[in-house]
């Protein structure tokens, strides 16, 4: 089996990006996952769309250390709620729709064949199923307007998030035709779910995230990492998964993700993928 790696920028915040970018080509990745994280990433959104040469400097930069760009993940704000896809205020909404449209052009014109943007949360005072519904109907639109970019379109579920387990997942993938999930396992573990509630998922992956985790930590180090990756790569393997593998260590003051050795932790990793793949 053999599998495309990317290692996210996001991974060295306290590195220039053109190091981060630097590091991650010494590394001997081939690809680059990219945060746009609005006020606590390197590249913030409201400062690359805003520079209508941003996104052809990035894939310059890439290309000139041997990178590809993998995907193109799109946050909106440090919380995850203000500027949630599924906001019940449809001015927040729109603002919402029109960052992801700008976030497919910045992709295509830096070439990522992927983007991934989260999908909702639930709200006070309204019904989980209200939540959901309009969650779907703001990422059929974004499947949509993928589609017709020639970009392919994930969705991650995560810890808190309006779909914060596998089932709630799978009923998610399943109700908006043509969705896909950037995959990660990590945000399951963490509430202490076995590998096996997550599986199902994986018919649905269009990138996946690859990093310790274990219950009760989001991020751990590998040697207390308690997801049986080996048989994952078996499984994508014979699905024939053909996205990127992307290491996704993060370091910020949130879910302990600022305890481990990004670097140290990232190489282990790159080397237990590698290992598997030939």
């Amino acid at each position: 089996m053999s599998f495309r790696l990317a290692c996210a920028d996001f991974t060295f915040p306290l590195l220039s990006h053109d190091n981060s970018l630097d590091v991650i080509a010494m590394l001997g990745f081939e690809g680059v996952d990219i945060g746009l994280f609005e006020g606590r990433s390197h590249l913030h959104p409201s400062k690359e769309f805003a520079n209508p040469a941003a996104a052809r400097t990035l894939k310059q930069k890439t290309q000139d250390r041997g990178l590809k760009v993998a995907d193109v993940f799109l946050q909106m704000d440090p919380d995850f709620v203000p500027l949630a896809i599924n906001h019940p205020e449809a001015s927040r909404r729109a603002k919402a729709r029109d960052w992801f449209q700008r976030t497919l052009e910045y992709a295509a014109n830096c070439e990522s064949p992927h983007v991934t943007a989260l999908p909702g949360a639930n709200f006070e005072g309204e019904s989980e199923a209200d939540s959901i519904a309009r969650s779907c109907d703001e990422l059929a639109w974004r499947v949509e307007e993928s589609k017709s970019a020639g970009i392919v379109f994930g969705t991650e579920a995560h810890v808190g998030s309006v779909v914060p387990t596998p089932d709630k997942a799978l009923a998610l993938v399943e109700a908006v035709p043509g969705l896909t999930l950037t995959l990660d396992y990590t945000h399951f573990t963490r509430a202490g779910l076995p590998d096996s509630a997550v599986e199902p998922l994986l018919a649905h992956a269009s990138h996946f995230h690859v990093r310790g985790a274990c219950e009760g930590r989001l991020q751990c180090a590998f040697k207390d990492n308690a997801i049986d990756y080996n048989r994952i790569l078996e499984l994508m393997n014979a699905k024939s998964y053909s996205g990127y593998v992307g290491v996704e260590y993060v370091w910020i003051d949130w879910e302990h993700c600022n305890e481990v050795d990004n670097l140290s932790e990232t190489i282990l990793f790159r080397d237990f993928i590698r290992s598997r793949t030939h």
